[in-house]
């Protein structure tokens, strides 16, 4: 039961150069050395979420390359706990609420993750480990199949998310006693359709994959694509929408600390505490803690730490847009398309 970081971006450095033609060779992942056992590697990938959590790394190149970045075109495994192999946590918004004292504030700390740069240091690869050493021509398919993989579970793992972020506008709604408003319901409605319309497409790459010669199977790499694009856009819209429906309250509320002082500042005695749950209360039968919670959690999700594993992420993890574009582009068929249209309205070849 092994967890897997699959670890495929490089720093890069200069992006308008090649990795060979890099003023510093370590931007992209190569090897140092071959020995006869294995190879030696240097160089870093970065924003590898649940890194620190896996057990195990697999290593890839991160672009299409020429026989000039032969050294380059390397992909390997690597156990997590490998001499050289060492990580430097990344750092969010809102992420030092998790060293305070108490709970609401912190948001969604049970579930968050996490994401680090992996730096190989001379690190040893015995052969049994390598999957690429030097066959560039491979190079881009590795990268075209990754991320297809890649793109294509985010019309799950984004949509989970997503499930969450839209019952707890629902619950915010309900604690604000807006439940009922014709507008509130509409934005629920149109959430719902974004986050299914997410699913939709992961679920079509799935089922319209097929085969390889090896026997797994290989997921639509177009409709993967297609996946993706859409999860660079839906999620911030999703996320408006919940912000919009929860109020400002969900950025100004006082902290729990707050909510918890036994502070005594009012002319009748009352305490610090007292008072705000006095004038943040919900609508009668919720407690004011629980409306506490529910608009730190959103807050959480859209705009802090976990905001990095929805809202940033569907943009930039498994490839920015243009990446998708590209792909799109390439995967589209247009010359086929084009033929479909010939033949429909009498155009002879």
């Amino acid at each position: 039961d092994l967890t897997v970081d699959g670890a495929m971006t490089d720093p890069k450095g200069d992006r308008s150069k090649a990795p060979h033609e890099q003023a510093d060779p370590d931007m992209y992942v190569h090897v140092v050395e071959r020995r006869d056992d294995g190879i030696v590697v240097c160089g870093a990938k970065c924003h590898q979420t649940g890194s620190i959590n896996s057990h195990w790394h697999i290593f890839m190149p991160t672009i299409a390359m020429g026989e000039a970045d032969k050294d380059y075109a390397v992909s390997f495994a690597c156990p997590t706990d490998a001499e050289g192999l060492y990580m430097i946590y990344g750092r969010q918004s809102c992420d030092t609420r998790k060293m305070e004292d108490g709970c609401i504030d912190v948001g969604n700390a049970k579930f968050g993750g996490q994401e680090a740069l992996v730096v190989l240091d001379h690190v040893f690869i015995p052969n049994e480990y390598i999957f690429l050493n030097g066959e560039y021509e491979f190079a881009g398919t590795i990268v075209e199949r990754f991320a297809g993989y890649h793109r294509q579970s985010y019309g799950g793992c984004k949509v989970g998310v997503g499930d969450v972020v839209i019952g707890a506008a629902a619950l915010a709604a309900e604690y604000n006693g807006v439940e009922k408003a014709s507008h509130i319901k509409d934005k629920l409605i149109e959430m719902t359709h974004l986050n299914e319309t997410l699913y939709s497409c992961g679920i079509a790459c799935s089922c319209e994959g097929c085969p390889t010669k090896a026997g797994n199977y290989q997921i639509d790499l177009l409709l993967a694509n297609v996946c993706k694009q859409n999860v660079t856009r839906f999620p911030y819209e999703i996320v408006r929408l919940a912000e919009d429906i929860a109020g400002g309250l969900m950025v100004t509320m006082p902290s729990e600390t707050d909510f918890k002082s036994a502070t005594v500042v009012g002319r009748e005695g009352e305490t610090i505490g007292e008072i705000c749950n006095k004038y943040f209360a919900a609508r009668e039968g919720i407690s004011t803690e629980d409306r506490q919670r529910i608009m730190r959690f959103l807050e959480n999700m859209c705009l802090g730490a976990a905001a990095v594993g929805y809202r940033t992420e569907s943009m930039h993890g498994a490839g920015s847009p243009q990446a998708q574009r590209v792909m799109i582009a390439r995967q589209g068929n247009i010359q086929g398309k084009k033929k479909l249209a010939k033949n429909i309205a009498g155009i002879q070849e």
